[in-house]
């Protein structure tokens, strides 16, 4: 034994108290691959802490992190239990038994989480969090006992000494205890991670398996002049890995098309479906290019994209089972969607069903979905904002009313119903470029889905309102490009772009925010022309 200083025993205890973290973890992730990765303290705590937050933090998240939102959340969670670690261990120096007790309370916190959150399958979703709490727990209370062992005995006092002056402390136990538990909590930790890993590679395979048959509708032929060359214009298709994603999901549900089950009941529904993949497959497929939007997108966003989907109609499907719009005297006027991770999305029937191309999409620009992207099968709705229409990893459809039930974002102030508004962007140039004088090309895309770019317009500082010219329309559900040669003069300019669709309707240059229905107003970019 060897005196302990002062000096270094806040540091050591704050190290016991970030090993204890850092086992706790370790069997957590262990136990999650018993249970389901989605039962982990990390993504429990961070699906409810999406839940909890005010959507206009979630908005600020976005058009800060983009689709790393959920990446940075994670990384602040660990930050946050390493902070919490630490102190833990600097309090179990002087109170040895509450240190521990406070890694218990965190298990605690993390076990509430996953058996709470919507897509938890019960109590077990609770175990990985306490067993990992009990785990650091009791490194935690070992830890500390070679820095104090006096703590504990009816000389040190039950809670640890209060005087908290210098001790013998067993220095050759306490490297070899805290040598083993990280080396322990590290190769538990890969355990975890490989055994979790592995239960999705049957996802993966079932993906892999999966070849798409031939579509009875297809998409029709570009028509001519459909697809502009400008450098810097997005392309009017969007390659599947350059899409946006925005959505709860921590972790990107893998789901089996082997296992995948779909059930339509509800109000309404005379002859419930239950539908599997291979069901799906055997349909009449169809082919179309919808662009989608997401209602998180700024004015100028990039939360914006085209694809070609394949999928079944939706609305055949719900007459099937029954199903009459409220338009014919059908009951319900929702459809809610439900994902494997718990996420509700609500529908109006009469959209689903008024003749526009509603889908149940196994398909995304010729392969079968990306698992970010909704695979085995997904909503694809034209003309709607996703949040109120495009479920990814669908697994239920329930008919019911607005009135009687409030989906997951509508809970959270968002409209229950979300038409996308009428809306263009400049692509290039890009905000405060420097162009030389003469031809510059400004191009971009416009979007109406479900009614169509009929015109879209450039302004140049405070002049008047220039006809762009359009690319050939491909359908009323897709975005159009455009683009217009401006001869440009020297000095810092202001560039603003304005669409109209076909119903007539002007976008309008009202400045408004994403909530409750989607922003509004006018995208503009200031350049300086050398």
């Amino acid at each position: 034994m060897k005196p302990l200083s002062s000096g270094i025993r806040l540091p050591l205890a704050a190290l016991s108290g970030l090993l204890a973290g850092f086992a706790a973890l370790a069997v957590a992730e262990l136990v999650s691959a018993t249970v389901r990765p989605e039962s982990g303290p990390v993504i429990a705590v961070g699906g409810a802490a999406i839940d909890s937050t005010p959507p206009a933090v979630k908005d600020w998240a976005i058009r800060h992190f983009g689709t790393h939102d959920k990446l940075v959340l994670q990384l602040g969670i660990l930050g946050v239990l390493a902070l919490l670690a630490l102190v833990l261990g600097v309090l179990a120096l002087r109170f040895r038994r509450t240190g521990a007790a406070g890694v218990l309370l965190f298990g605690l916190v993390g076990a509430l989480a996953a058996s709470s959150r919507p897509d938890s399958v019960g109590s077990a979703d609770a175990m990985p969090s306490m067993v990992g709490a009990a785990a650091g727990a009791g490194l935690l209370y070992l830890l500390i006992g070679r820095l104090t062992p006096g703590a504990g005995t009816a000389t040190g006092a039950a809670e640890g000494e209060a005087s908290g002056g210098p001790q013998d402390w067993d220095r050759r136990g306490f490297v070899v205890a805290a040598t083993a538990a990280a080396v322990a909590s590290a190769g538990t930790g890969l355990l975890g991670r490989t055994l979790n890993n592995a239960n999705g590679r049957g996802a993966v395979a079932s993906r892999g398996k999966v070849k798409l048959p031939a579509v009875a509708s297809s998409a029709r032929p570009l028509p001519p002049g459909a697809m502009l060359h400008t450098p810097g214009l997005s392309p009017f298709i969007t390659p599947n890995s350059d899409f946006y994603r925005v959505d709860t999901a921590l972790v990107v549900p893998k789901v089996n098309a082997t296992t995948w089950r779909m059930k339509i009941h509800g109000k309404g529904v005379s002859r419930p479906v239950t539908l599997t993949f291979e069901d799906l497959l055997g349909r009449e497929l169809i082919e179309r290019d919808i662009t989608l939007t997401c209602v998180s997108n700024e004015v100028g966003g990039p939360y914006v994209g085209n694809a070609r989907w394949i999928g079944v109609r939706l609305a055949d499907l719900l007459k099937e089972a029954g199903v009459r719009p409220p338009s014919r005297g059908g009951p319900a006027d929702q459809l809610v969607a439900r994902s494997v991770d718990g996420m509700t999305i609500g529908t109006p029937v009469e959209d689903v069903m008024d003749g526009r191309d509603a889908l149940l999409a196994i398909g995304m620009n010729g392969e079968p979905l990306p698992f970010a992207h909704g695979f085995p099968v997904r909503m694809v709705v034209p003309g709607l904002y996703g949040y109120v229409s495009a479920c990814k990893w669908v697994r239920d459809i329930e008919l019911t009313t607005f009135d009687a039930y409030d989906a997951y974002w509508v809970k959270r102030s968002w409209a229950r119903k979300a038409p996308v508004k009428t809306e263009s962007r400049i692509d290039t140039p890009k905000p405060s470029a420097r162009p030389k004088a003469g031809t510059v090309m400004i191009a971009g895309v416009a979007w109406a889905q479900h009614r169509g770019v009929d015109r879209v317009e450039v302004r140049v500082d405070e002049g008047p309102w220039v006809p762009a010219d359009l690319a050939a329309e491909d359908t009323a559900d897709t975005w159009r490009q455009w683009s217009l040669p401006w001869k440009a003069t020297a000095g810092e300019h202001t560039l603003t772009v304005r669409a109209t669709d076909r119903s007539g309707q002007v976008q309008t240059d009202r400045r408004t925010p994403t909530i409750p229905d989607g922003a509004s107003g006018r995208h503009s970019v200031v350049i300086d022309v050398d």
